[in-house]
């Protein structure tokens, strides 16, 4: 069929005249509605259980410790076999055994492989992989510390290490006691799940910065009292350290401060369940500390798609690494300092 040139001009008009009247009729919100929602088909995790217990982080973690340090080995992630056991499990660490362990190391060796050849024919180790990533990256790697000089005791000299360089959030030398306790009913507000880790405690005993990063929240929150809220380098891992103590919360905290691992950020106590500030009305002195994992900043962070971990066996685990502290006049401060490259992560 031959389209003359007059009504090629005709079909021109009334597709313009289409497109004015559609514009007319589809709002710029309506439009960015239909773009969220495919933004939000995007694929990024939503939500993690983090289930290895205290005895499979602590198994994993001398392993990754001796490949890395020892002459002669091939270096093993602990995040990396901690997946590879997840996906063999059903994500269930109740069956692990060190035995297992053992032969998977003892797999690696006679095949001359990786974890990640392993664990390519296993449906859930990639999501396992970056889950278990999120929560653990930044914990193990090189770093440098102070530590009394073997010669000279009242002095001390750096040391380059490789190993755990995260610290208990609890400082050396200050007794506590807790239990799992994640999920727990809680009532204050609104009735709600426990989504952090309770450490009961002393009134003014120093609270230690578990992971070095930046400070992002500080300030009085009607559930948590005085807290303080540090984001990992990374931007992965979300700290939330909560009921500092009244009237002295903090040890010199803004919001934008970079801290190091082992810092001392404030105080126990027993603040918050009050909508005035600076107000005691926790019944029992605890830090609650909670850690939030991030893959996506605008749906995850403040939004109803929060994770929150469960923190006790990771919290069994940093009672390996304490920090040691002094007191100058009514502040606290660490003994030891330590240095991350952070270029390296």
């Amino acid at each position: 069929m031959i389209i003359t040139a007059v009504k090629k001009k005709t079909i021109l008009l009334s597709l313009l005249l289409v497109f004015i009247f559609l514009a007319t009729i589809i709002s710029p919100a309506a439009i960015y509605t239909v773009a969220k929602k495919d933004d939000e088909k995007k694929d990024y995790i939503k939500w993690v259980d983090f289930s290895p217990t205290f005895e499979a982080l602590d198994a994993t973690l001398s392993l990754d410790i001796k490949t890395h340090t020892e002459e002669g080995q091939t270096p093993i992630s602990w995040i990396d076999v901690l997946a590879y056991l997840a996906a063999k499990y059903g994500g269930d660490f109740s069956h692990f055994k060190k035995s297992d362990l053992a032969k998977l190391t003892e797999t690696l060796e006679k095949q001359n492989t990786t974890i990640d050849e392993l664990g390519k024919d296993l449906k859930t180790y990639n999501y396992f992989k970056e889950a278990y990533g999120a929560v653990l990256n930044g914990f193990v790697g090189d770093y440098t510390i102070e530590v009394p000089d073997p010669d000279n005791p009242e002095q001390t000299v750096m040391e380059k290490r490789y190993g755990l360089r995260v610290f208990s959030p609890i400082a050396k030398g200050y007794s506590y006691s807790h239990f799992d306790d994640f999920g727990a009913s809680r009532s204050y507000g609104y009735k709600r799940k426990h989504l952090g880790h309770d450490m009961m405690g002393s009134v003014g005993t120093p609270i230690i910065a578990i992971e070095s990063g930046i400070v992002e929240c500080i300030g009085w929150n009607q559930y948590g009292g005085w807290r303080i809220g540090i984001r990992s380098f990374d931007k992965k891992r979300y700290y939330y350290y909560a009921h500092l103590r009244k009237d002295h919360p903090y040890n010199d905290m803004y919001e934008g401060k970079i801290v190091t691992a082992g810092d001392v950020i404030g105080y126990l106590g027993m603040t918050g369940y009050s909508t005035k500030e600076n107000v005691n009305n926790i019944n029992t002195p605890h830090l609650h500390y909670g850690l939030q994992l991030i893959f996506n900043e605008e749906t995850q962070k403040d939004g109803t798609n929060q994770i929150w971990i469960n923190l006790y066996a990771i919290t069994k685990l940093l009672e390996k690494n304490k920090s040691a502290v002094y007191r100058d006049d009514k502040e606290y401060y660490r003994k030891y300092e330590m240095f991350i490259d952070e270029t390296e992560e």
